[in-house]
């Protein structure tokens, strides 16, 4: 069961998440977001040093809340090329529900805008994409001559690629193009066949 201390800091976490997201970083303030956490003014900050630290620390909550789709996606899909199909998907998909996650990679708040590679839990996603490559390695899924963290971390870049310009170009345009992407990963991941 959570403190009454953490549970106070998830509700500040969860209101910057909430206003951060649906008004950006300069247009909130502080008492804005202790005001939707139902705690006083200054509460805040003896969670979070300043306004920049809440908004980092609700980045990195409010991403990995997100990037938790992905790695759902990759521990419940068996099929060896499916994950290649639908991680970018699934991930937009859910970023309806993180629009803080969405303004940044759609260029909203420019300050933390190169961050976006460096958000903690991507590294959890670039593990698991280079553990599921490797484990696809070994029934023959998944060419043998490619590093699979080195691969792996390439692919969550082109996947974030791929997410920022659904953002900007919107999924129905990208959603033409979608045969060709997974095109290109088959030829990268796939081994020759024949």
């Amino acid at each position: 069961m959570a403190t009454k201390g953490e549970q106070t800091r998830d509700a500040i976490l969860r209101a910057a998440i909430d206003r951060f997201g649906r008004e950006g970083f300069r247009a909130t303030s502080v008492a804005d977001i202790a005001r939707d956490a139902s705690v006083g003014g200054t509460v805040a900050y003896a969670y979070f040093p300043n306004k920049e630290a809440l908004f980092l620390a609700a980045v990195d909550e409010d991403a990995a809340s997100l990037i938790g789709e992905g790695l759902a996606l990759l521990d419940s899909d068996p099929t060896p090329l499916a994950w290649r199909r639908n991680l970018a998907i699934t991930l937009y998909l859910a970023m309806e529900q993180h629009p803080l996650t969405r303004r940044l990679l759609a260029g909203l708040e420019p300050e933390v805008s190169a961050r976006v590679m460096e958000i903690p839990a991507l590294a959890d996603l670039r593990k698991a994409v280079a553990e599921r490559l490797a484990a696809e390695q070994l029934t023959g899924n998944v060419r043998h001559d490619i590093d699979p963290v080195t691969i792996g971390n390439g692919v969550v870049a082109l996947v974030l690629s791929l997410l920022t310009s659904l953002v900007l170009v919107g999924g129905d345009v990208i959603a033409s193009h979608a045969d060709d992407v997974i095109a290109v990963f088959d030829a990268a991941l796939s081994p020759p066949q024949g």
